[in-house]
Parts: C-alpha cells; structure tokens; sequence
C-alpha cells in the first residue's frame, strides 16, 4: 500500500476498521459471510447491508451469510444509534466489496490470460469475453483478504444498479415469523439458571439490611447474592427465581437517602441550575419597533422507551472468563463499561449480540447485561438469565428526558419573520455506556464499592442532544438559540428515539403554525416562504400535493388537519408528514401523509417501514405517553398505567420518497418524531381553534383546553 492510501480517510466506519478480512469472507461453498459492527433493532438494517453487498460483489442475495455483531469478530462501529448506520456501516461495506471485487477480478484476469477490461461478473462467476470462467470461490483463499482497505477502488454508480433502489424481502422476517429463538429472551444454554434482581421503590434508596436465610431455602433457590445494595436471587427455573425474589423484597429493608419532586411536570426544570450555551446567533440589534410579535411555551414529560419485551441477559463466567448475550445496540462500549465494574480486562470479555424485544434508544438492555456477568461472576460455571419484570423496566430503565421550550418571534409588515429566539431546557441525552469519567451501568452505582457514573450530557452538534434541531433551517435575519442545560435530574435520562429534536420540532413547527395564523397566510405558503433549500421545500410540496391540501383550509370542530416538517439533525433525511384528526372525547389521528427524501435509497420498502413505525410511535408519543411519579418514586409500572397506541388506533399510512440516487444516502429511522408531533398539534388547532402546547395531548388536557 502506497502512503498516499495509507494516509486517506477512508468513508465511514471503515476508517476506524481498515482490515477487510474484518468485513468480508469469500467462501469455497459458494457463499460470502459479512459481519457487520451494526446490529439489527427492528430497523431492518442488516437487510440494507445485504443489499449493499450483494450488489457490489455482483452475487445473489441468497450467498449472502450474516454474522451476528460480536466482540470477538466484528468490526468496532460504536453504538447501533442516530439513524446513522447506513452512513457509517453502508458506506464501510460498499467501499470494501468494491475493493475485494476489484482483488477477485484482477486475481481471474491473471488467471485466464486476460485484461481486466475483457471481464465480467454474473453471481460470482468472472467471465472473459473471448471464453473461460472462474468462480470467486476458486479465485479466493485465505491470504487475498488479509489486507488493509485502501478506498481506491470505486463502488458502482448509481447507473450500474440493479439491486440498490429496489424493494427486497427483509432477511430476518422469516426467522421470527416461524418462531425461531432469534431473540436473547429465548436463549436456553445447557445448565442455564435463571435470576432475578431485587430494586428498591425510589433510586435514592439503599439496603440496609436483609435475612435471606428463608429465601436461600426455597425451592429451587440456587444462591442468594448481596454486594451493597445490589440484591438478587438464582434458582434452577424461572418461576422459581420470581417466587423466591418477590419474597425477598419484602424481607428488605430500605433506607431512603432523598425524594423527588413532588409533582412531574416537566416545567421543574425551568427553576433547576443550568449550564447556558447560545448554539446558534446571527443578526445585530433588536428588530425594529411596533412589529407584531408572539411567545409561546411547550413542554413535553418523560417518556419510557415501552419496549413490549422487558430487557434480557445471559452471562457466563469460566475459568475467569466471561461471554455475555445481549440485546445491547453498543457492544463495545458495553464491554469497556463491564471491565471496569468487574475490574477484568476487556479482553476477558466477549459480548455476543443478539436481537432484544425492539428498542430505538438506551433502554434497560445494558443494565440487565451488568446484572447477569455479576452474577455470573457470584456463581461461575454456568450460564445465569436475567430478565427484567415489567415493574423493573418502567421503573429503572433510562427515560427520555422532560423538555420545555420557550419560543419567541417578531414579524414585519411583509409577514415575514424579523426575529427568531428559542430557548430550551432538558438534561442530557446521553447516559449510555463509554461515557467519559464513569460507569454507566445501573448495578455498578449500588454495589459495595460502588462506582461513580460518567457526567451525564450530550452528544455535540451538529447531531447534538438536547439541542438536536433547536437550531431553524428557516431562513430568519435575527435569531439566537439557546440550549438550558440541567445536569442533575431526579430520574436517569438518556436516549430515546430523535433525542430532543421530538420536542424542539414540535415547538417550532407549532409555533410556525401560530405565527402563520398571525399574518392570516396559509401554513405550507408561510413555511415555503422562509425556506431556500430545494430539497426541504420539495417535500413540503409533495406531501401538500399527496393530501389535496387546499390554502388555508379550516376544520370542523371535530375534524382538521395539520403541518409538520423537519430536516433530520439539520444534516439527515428530509421528511414532511400531514396528519388529520378526529376529535370527540379524545384525540384520534385518522390518516397521515409523508413525503421523505433520505437521498439514495437502498431498499424501499425498510425506508417506508420505518417512516410508517416512525409516525405510528410519535403518534403514541404525542397523545397518550408521560412517566409518572410522586415523592416516593416511579407510579408507572405496568401498562395500565403507561398507555401505548393500539393497533385499531393506528392511522392510514401514505409515504412518498424522493428518492435521489446520484446523492448520498440519509438514515430515515428517527426523521418523523418532531413532524408528527407538530402535525397533530397543528391538526388539533385547525378543528377546535384551541392549542395543545403540553404533550401528551390527554383527553384531561384536551377538555382544559376547550374551556379555558
């Protein structure tokens, strides 16, 4: 390799992991393995990689051979996060099928006498024009693709496609349709015991004392264990580690160390100490007197991540050594967390990846896998399952973060915005393992000798956290956007599917609505008026078209229809969303229209599925979820109490891309949550002539607001 490619950044995760043989195997039974660092949530990401592959290589679908993401095997892509996997992992596989075409090739143009020019490619067969063939699986051994990736040879264009861009079954529907045990729940490992951990009712409480003497002889109960406040119970089955921990819950005692707030309307925030940072400010001066103007505030509480499946672990400790199974969607950073709990070196550990109950964000999944390799480490020799009740995952999982956002804006006599100022007050977004100056796993802060958990905060901008698309891509002369951030939160927050970008497109995207109504223009005119990117102002346009929106269309006081529009991170997919709504005694969402441009599109149909889960989720989010607690600790623990949409609630569903094949591709999965949320909000205003600026929009909220 010259110095010139030793030296050249290399496109996504590649460059943090240059050896192909890492990516890539040709195999001599006529199959290619890829192992992905990226790991399958639901999005159907791993179909997309396959596609990628398959089309560089010039293969069929069917000799592709995916690899779970492992410790051991794959290469290092960080956490499975931000809809960026396609950016990071995509691109890394592109470039080195590219590449290890280019080495197969030019192997066969060696080998049949001929240039490289006189060659193609059908399903892994090179043939020469003049005649001969040779297979790749002839061509490959051992020593080709042990190598480092040098970016120089070129994928396909788009022109050359004859996979990318179409609509493929997902590789891992069939599994999970036929009941498969793909997913950790189902792991049964010979000799395996099965556990549970004991939590107290609040986070500021610690055990003071416990005799367990009772619960170590009932049935089944293969050991009790206690390292602080860290309390659990291993038996032979399932039924008999529920039975024996309920038991020792009551037999614990608790010492309450602090309460939380009495109340959990987010708005506590606006009275907690910040850390101030002004994120965006352009414009000299105060705007002109005697313009109109408007202040507005919104609010959104936390949310649990709801996954249907409580988070599960398996774990194993052998001569010293540990293999964890775990629905993690950062294995690394996961197993750099777990060595410093367990004070082994990481090398003792391998994180082997497998399919959870579906999560998009950091939910109990890591936790559960810190309680399993310690009690893994209590009782070695065989394989320990922990699964998490219902009760322990509403209550201990991290939760998005409460958000208030305070807009505020002046408009000039043309109806266009003068000025423009956001101010927003959140936590971090940001707790997951590999944080800097701590351990953030939930057992590691209640052990005897506990650990300090990493200084909560957020990922920088552009991407950002709290701040994630505070920042307008309209076109403002003045405006100043200002992140309020609170360090210290009475509950654990952390990511959660579009970060705050749910909660600053809502309020923006509502407040557009309300300053439209201002100038009496129409709420697609208004926006399109203050926007000069082609591409933002193309999918406001189709989705108006795809709705039949008509200018300044009024509801009916039981029907209306709303906007919402938002450029994900400032820098991902574009994506509209119109939504219409029914209003009785609650608030219904009937119908929504989507108009995305995520760029080029690698399949389809997994872009318009996540649009749709996108949208469905959002709509959940937007009119019935809320954490709920008092000053002694979480109230939501079960379903009654933490309502979800219910597939009869679940709108029609229309979703038009733009698909752009000449451009890059942009990750769609969390590109809807601010638009539908906005939709709604706007929706609600165009039938009753009220605004819901709190979400969720409760049907308590909702009778507030028709007589207030």
């Amino acid at each position: 390799m010259s110095a010139a490619a030793a030296a050249r950044k290399l496109p996504g995760s590649l460059e943090t992991n240059r050896a192909l043989d890492l990516w890539l195997s040709i195999n001599a039974d006529g199959t290619v393995t890829v192992r992905p660092g990226k790991v399958e949530i639901g999005q159907g990401i791993l179909t997309a990689l396959v596609q990628i592959v398959a089309e560089e290589l010039d293969v069929a679908i069917e000799r592709i051979r995916l690899v779970a993401a492992a410790t051991t095997l794959s290469p290092n892509e960080g956490i499975t996060s931000g809809s960026r996997s396609i950016q990071e992992s995509g691109i890394a596989l592109r470039f080195a099928a590219a590449e290890v075409r280019e080495l197969l090739i030019s192997r066969a143009a060696e080998k049949l006498g001929v240039s490289v020019e006189q060659l193609s490619v059908t399903d892994g067969v090179v043939s020469a024009r003049t005649g001969g063939s040779v297979t790749y699986w002839e061509l490959a051994d051992d020593a080709l693709l042990r190598r480092n990736a040098t970016g120089e040879a070129l994928p396909k264009t788009a022109a050359e496609y004859s996979l990318i861009g179409r609509a493929i079954e997902r590789v891992d529907i069939p599994f999970k349709v036929k009941g498969d045990p793909v997913y950790v729940h189902d792991l049964d490992l010979p000799g395996m015991l099965h556990a549970r951990v004991v939590r107290p009712a609040a986070p500021a409480m610690r055990l003071a004392d416990v005799d367990w003497a009772e619960v170590q002889k009932m049935p089944g109960v293969v050991k009790v264990v206690r390292d602080g406040s860290f309390l659990c119970v291993v038996a032979d089955r399932e039924e008999q580690a529920i039975r024996a921990s309920r038991r020792l819950s009551r037999l614990a005692q608790w010492q309450r160390a602090g309460a939380l707030p009495a109340s959990a309307d987010p708005r506590y925030l606006l009275e907690s100490q910040t850390e101030d940072e002004v994120i965006s400010a352009k414009g000299e001066g105060a705007p002109a007197n005697g313009l109109r103007t408007l202040s507005a505030e919104y609010s959104r509480p936390h949310i649990a991540h709801a996954s249907l499946g409580p988070s599960c672990a398996v774990a194993e400790c052998r001569d010293g050594r540990y293999t964890l199974w775990t629905h993690s969607q950062g294995i690394f950073p996961l197993r750099a967390d777990l060595a410093v709990a367990l004070d082994v070196p990481e090398a003792d550990i391998a994180v082997l990846h497998m399919e959870g109950a579906g999560c998009y964000g950091h939910n109990g999944a890591d936790d559960v896998a810190c309680d399993a390799m310690l009690l893994a480490r209590a009782v070695p020799g065989r394989p320990i399952r922990v699964q998490w009740m219902r009760e322990d995952e509403f209550a201990w999982e991290p939760y998005g973060s409460p958000m208030v956002v305070r807009m505020q804006a002046a408009l000039d006599a043309q109806g266009r915005i003068a000025s423009w100022t956001h101010d927003l007050w959140s936590h971090g977004h940001s707790t997951r393992p590999g944080g800097k100056g701590g351990v953030n796993l939930l057992a590691a802060w209640h052990l005897a000798q506990p650990l300090k958990a990493a200084r909560p905060g957020n990922p920088p901008l552009p991407a950002g956290g709290s701040h994630r698309n505070a920042i307008p891509l309209y076109e403002f002369p003045r405006q100043r956007v200002t992140n309020h951030l609170v360090r210290e939160a009475p509950l654990r927050s952390s990511a959660l599917r579009s970060l705050g970008a749910h909660a600053n497109v809502f309020a923006i995207e509502s407040f557009m609505d309300e300053l439209a109504l201002i100038v009496d223009a129409d709420p697609v005119e208004f926006r399109l008026r203050h926007l000069k990117d082609t591409r933002a102002r193309a999918v406001i346009e189709k989705v108006a078209q795809m709705a039949a929106w008509r200018p300044k269309e009024q509801g009916d006081a039981e029907h209306g229809r709303g906007l919402g529009f938002a450029r994900y991170k400032n820098l991902g997919c574009y994506i509209a969303v119109i939504v219409e709504v029914s209003i009785a005694e609650s608030v219904r969402v009937e119908r929504a229209w989507s108009a995305v441009d995520v760029g080029q599109v690698i399949n389809p149909d997994g872009v318009i599925n996540q649009i749709e889960g996108g949208i469905v989720q959002t709509i959940s989010w937007t009119l019935k979820e809320r954490v709920g607690y008092d000053s002694e600790g979480v109230t939501t623990l079960n379903w009654h109490d933490y309502p979800i949409l219910t597939f009869n609630e679940v709108p029609d569903i229309d979703v038009v891309l733009i698909d752009r094949p000449e451009l890059p591709p942009l990750g769609a999965g969390e590109g809807t949550q601010g638009p539908t949320a906005a939709a709604i909000g706007n929706a609600c205003y165009n039938a009753m002539k009220v605004r819901l600026r709190d979400m969720p929009f409760t049907r308590e909220r909702l009778i507030s607001a028709l007589v207030a």
